[in-house]
């Protein structure tokens, strides 16, 4: 039931970091125009380089470090110590490393690349790695679901006109930073000082780097996507490439809430030599994924050419085909979560991960240069689902002799063809139906019970857990 409760917490943090600012994003979409949603996507994507290379891996190392000694007070605290310590140089460096690129190469947006800088200061005091690690969510769940209430309403108050793009981009840095800090108080109960001369911060530099490097790369195709449109395209498609991304990566968190989840939990079964645990954590992850997967994808895809010019504005339109088609990514992602996240990283592979993402990186890129000058914000869409499908198959083809693939996807027919039955009878309503928020609500309420009626029919696994997990209840 821990698992349970955790998936719950990491999934409704998930969903909150994407949530707030679609929350906003009719409001700020029409206020702010496509041309300076444009702006601010681009010079957020350049900043993302500098505070992940601040962070070093860290959160993905930090998390399963912690998980590993999570018994013991006094190593966790000495790990802990070790690593933020680590974590303010670097982050320090990137920052310093930032500003002066900006001063001496930016030109046109340099206000707002300077106002971007609160990312890194964010990211460079985060230490919510130590929570997961410890399998606490709640805590960083409840404190910055405060922040994060604070800053929508901010935004509503302040962002009045497109003069107002220099306050809505410090409001966002802002909320980051402030979402960071107020989870440094939890910490005095939960770990104990140690000495500073005992510290060994850069024995965790090498690992960390070891896990910074698929990290990077990752962001490189979920990035790149942006910049590439910026140069070969106008800024509108980059704004209406980034909200289509957006409203795909906010369904796609319910799902990747599994991976924070399950990484600790993992990495303790492996450190304490419960290899079958493992194993069997992974099989019913990933049929959790699939079955939670499959109708989000299929969902997304029937209302997406209707939804995106009724939620952002008519300016908007193409934004629905940049939904239709990056869609599938949601599965592949799903996949690529449960066997890279999940098993490759806390069983200590992390090479063949990285190898993974470094294919998935080049792929994207190649696919962007062809793809994005013959269809603009749609070819970024899809550039992205074939990069994650070749991050998925090389994972697949790494656990092949260590995990049965095809217990794997033994039961896979029975979600596809019922997301495919969903998808047809929602698809067809939604042409029907002029959109509004009850009707809406109406195509998700249809869809969720044809999808569920359909498993039932058709025995899929999930539904067998569902019963066991009502009986333990």
């Amino acid at each position: 039931m821990k698992v349970i409760k955790n998936y719950l917490y990491n999934a409704g943090y998930q969903i909150l970091l994407m949530l707030a600012p679609v929350i906003t994003t009719p409001y700020v979409s029409r206020i702010l125009g496509a041309n300076n949603n444009g702006i601010n996507t681009y010079t957020n994507g350049w900043v993302t380089f500098f505070y992940l290379a601040g962070q070093l891996g860290i959160s993905l190392y930090g998390n399963r470090e912690i998980a590993y000694q999570r018994s013991d007070k006094y190593k966790r605290s000495k790990i802990f110590w070790e690593i933020i310590s680590l974590q303010l140089l670097t982050s320090s460096i990137a920052f310093t490393a930032y500003i002066i690129v900006v001063m001496m190469f930016s030109s046109a947006f340099k206000v707002y690349f300077l106002l971007q800088a609160l990312w890194i200061i964010a990211y460079g005091i985060d230490v919510s790695w130590y929570f997961m690690g410890m399998e606490d969510f709640k805590k960083t769940v409840s404190r910055n679901t405060i922040v994060k209430l604070i800053t929508i309403a901010l935004i509503f108050v302040l962002v009045r006109n497109k003069n107002d793009l220099a306050k809505y981009i410090f409001l966002l840095g802002f909320a980051q930073l402030a979402g960071s800090l107020t989870l440094w108080p939890y910490l005095r109960k939960s770990i104990q000082w140690v000495k500073i001369s005992s510290w060994r911060p850069f024995k965790h530099f090498y690992p960390a780097l070891l896990l910074f490097i698929p990290t990077i790369t990752t962001q490189i195709y979920l990035v790149v996507n942006r910049i590439m449109l910026g140069r070969m395209a106008p800024q509108a498609a980059v704004s209406q490439f980034n909200f289509g991304d957006n409203i795909v990566k906010l369904v796609l968190a319910i799902v990747t809430a599994t991976g924070t989840v399950m990484l600790p939990h993992i990495a303790n079964k492996f450190a304490s030599g419960d290899i079958k645990g493992v194993h069997a954590s992974l099989y019913r992850s990933f049929d959790f994924v699939t079955a939670i997967a499959t109708p989000l994808m299929f969902g997304l895809m029937a209302i997406a050419y209707k939804f995106a010019p009724w939620f952002l504005g008519s300016e908007y339109g193409p934004t629905g085909g940049v939904i239709f088609f990056e869609a599938p990514a949601i599965l592949m992602i799903a996949w690529s979560n449960v066997t890279g996240t999940q098993y490759l990283m806390p069983i200590h592979r992390e090479h063949e991960f990285t190898i993974s993402v470094t294919i998935g990186a080049v792929v994207n890129v190649i696919a962007n240069l062809f793809l994005i000058s013959l269809y603009g914000a749609n070819g970024a869409a899809i550039a992205t689902v074939i990069s994650e499908f070749s991050v998925t198959t090389v994972q697949l083809f790494y656990i092949r002799g260590t995990i049965r693939r095809r217990k794997l996807f033994a039961p896979i027919w029975r979600y596809l063809l019922s997301g495919l039955f969903m998808y047809l009878v929602v698809s067809r309503i939604n042409e029907i139906m002029n959109m509004t928020i009850i009707n809406l609500i109406l195509q998700v309420a249809l869809g969720a019970l044809v999808y569920v009626v359909c498993l039932l029919i058709m025995r899929a696994p999930i539904v067998t857990q569902a019963k066991e997990l009502l009986k333990k209840k």
